[in-house]
């Protein structure tokens, strides 16, 4: 009788995929555990990041993108940084959006075989917009406009910043199907200790030159000649980040409270920096393992009788 209450193969899923930086390749790693119990992703709703994986799921696309992604190194992440000081942004995103395109092609939502939601903030009207029609990359990047990070996209007369600052975890876009699960993958969930991957000799060396300046600056850290107290407080990233980070767990637990899922995966916040997508190959298993651990202790049946 139990097994009546687990997820079956064959049945359809709606997917909310929640914003996070690196973080956000877990994203990865639980598709491939939904895809191995059979079950039939027909919606992605995604914020930043799990925007951009999961309109290149939607795109059937995801194999190309984890084959290069696996394969980042430090090096070329920072060579497809495109800085700006100006526009609103430290970043353009042209160059890695035109590598992704380049890498998966280009394509309109409403042509995608899977349906899909990438969820933007109007940063004038100060509201949520749900992009699901239109060139799926134009989508993509202004869900990933993090504020001070990129540079707003300016997308049909709008200016639009990342969806995670006012909904990081889109349940909400998913209602509109009728599927049999709604999963939802929370990749900002609290920290928890010991953190869910070891960092390696290379992440805890010293880089040299820009690589090391870039990382510092990425990392928050204080560098030069100041006292030892001024040197170890946070500097302005990284306070902005943690600022960030805040909010939108804040903001999340809200959307959860309010929009019930059928199965939660949380991705903890202390998994990677945002900005580590050289460790890529790590975050996707974390994910595929915390998804396989949800999805086996998943009580469909219990999770409905709670809600009614």
């Amino acid at each position: 009788m139990e097994s009546q209450n687990k997820p079956r193969a064959g049945q359809s899923v709606s997917l909310v995929l929640g914003s996070g930086g690196a973080r956000g390749l877990a994203h990865i790693g639980v598709i491939r555990a939904l895809e191995k119990a059979g079950l039939e992703i027909r919606h992605v709703a995604g914020s930043s990041m799990g925007a951009l994986v999961g309109g290149i799921y939607a795109a059937g696309q995801l194999d190309a993108y984890e084959e290069w992604v696996r394969k980042l190194e430090q090096s070329d992440v920072f060579a497809l940084v495109d800085w700006t000081f100006s526009g609103g942004g430290l970043i353009r995103g042209r160059k890695i959006i035109d590598k992704l395109a380049d890498l998966v092609g280009r394509y309109d939502i409403e042509d995608l075989d899977t349906e899909f939601t990438a969820v933007a903030v109007d940063l004038d009207a100060g509201r949520e917009v749900w992009l699901d029609r239109g060139p799926l990359f134009d989508a993509i990047r202004a869900s990933i406009a993090i504020p001070g990070v990129f540079t707003p996209h300016e997308y049909r007369g709008r200016t639009l910043i990342d969806g995670g600052i006012l909904n990081p975890v889109p349940i909400a876009p998913t209602l509109r199907a009728i599927n049999d699960i709604v999963v939802v993958v929370d990749v900002n969930a609290p920290s928890v200790y010991p953190a869910p991957l070891e960092r390696s000799q290379e992440d805890s060396e010293e880089c040299n030159g820009m690589m090391k300046k870039v990382r510092e600056f990425m990392n928050g850290w204080r560098d030069g000649d100041q006292d030892k107290a001024e040197a170890n407080r946070p500097g302005l990233m990284a306070v902005m980040m943690r600022a960030l980070d805040t909010m939108e767990a804040a903001i999340a637990r809200h959307h959860m409270a309010i929009f019930r899922s059928d199965i939660m995966i949380n991705v903890p916040k202390n998994t990677c920096f945002v900005h580590e997508f050289h460790r890529a190959s790590e975050v996707i298993e974390l994910g595929e393992k915390l998804a396989n651990e949800a999805l086996a202790s998943a009580n469909l049946e219990r999770r409905r009788l709670a809600d009614r």
